[in-house]
């Protein structure tokens, strides 16, 4: 049934050839796809800062308080997980009066998910700077977006860590878990058009689904970054392996 739908690109409205399998494709072409994603970093760099602090009421002093309490928070997380962010132990590593830091938030689980979500926005942030937005080579594009799964630098690795401990308290806390855990799936559509990408210019091996391999690439990359963070493997061959896969299916 899904073949008989007409299906327009989301940049030039240009009819797109249904593939029947997997995951519908998104765009006409690898260079409709490339401007999209441009669209997309441009867009959540204008609008996700300045809309938190919009919503919060934040002045640019209360903004930066805020910073510096997440930061105390990752820095303590990191360390010694999340239970041990007390309300004065992420005072006193964030050099501020216990005081001070309740009155920038009601409560100490609104305290967490603010640092929480202010993490996704510097790991949005530093993506940004790091994968190159002037290539339309889907290789190239596919390893910098898994490689951000990985503790590459100290930016990456205490962002891992900080996750990590998240995670767990996600586990029975359904506030923080929707924050940790968004319906959503944009890695995953991303790589799956990344690689529909390859397929309009024959780069995809035959037989390929891009949803699948997607949802594989993006599991098997985070569950590398964790065994490189936690000792198990060497971050030279967690990329070894990355490539391994990117090669089967590219080429």
């Amino acid at each position: 049934m899904r073949d008989e739908i007409q299906r327009s690109c989301r940049v030039c409205g240009a009819p797109v050839a249904a593939t029947g399998r997997g995951r519908p494709p998104l765009y006409c072409s690898r260079s409709c796809q490339a401007r999209a994603y441009r669209r997309r970093r441009t867009a959540a760099e204008a609008a996700q800062a300045p809309a938190a602090a919009a919503a919060a009421g934040e002045t640019g002093d209360r903004s930066a308080k805020r910073r510096r309490v997440a930061e105390a928070v990752w820095r303590i997380a990191a360390e010694h997980g999340l239970e041990a962010a007390t309300m004065r132990r992420i005072a006193g590593t964030a050099g501020m009066s216990l005081r001070m830091v309740q009155y920038q938030y009601a409560s100490k689980q609104d305290l967490l998910l603010d640092a929480l979500r202010r993490l996704h926005a510097e790991n949005e942030r530093q993506a940004r700077r790091r994968i190159p937005a002037d290539t339309t080579d889907p290789r190239s594009l596919l390893t910098a977006v898994l490689h951000e799964f990985l503790p590459v630098d100290g930016q990456r690795v205490l962002s891992l860590r900080v996750l990590n401990a998240y995670y767990a308290r996600s586990l029975t806390d359904a506030a923080l878990a929707a924050v940790f855990l968004p319906d959503q799936h944009p890695l995953e559509e991303l790589v799956a058009s990344l690689l529909e990408a390859a397929r309009s210019v024959g780069h995809l091996a035959p037989g390929v689904d891009p949803a699948h391999e997607a949802d594989l690439l993006v599991a098997g990359a985070t569950g590398l970054g964790m065994d490189v963070l936690h000792g198990r493997r060497r971050l030279a061959d967690a990329r070894a392996v990355l490539e391994y896969h990117l090669a089967r299916l590219l080429g």
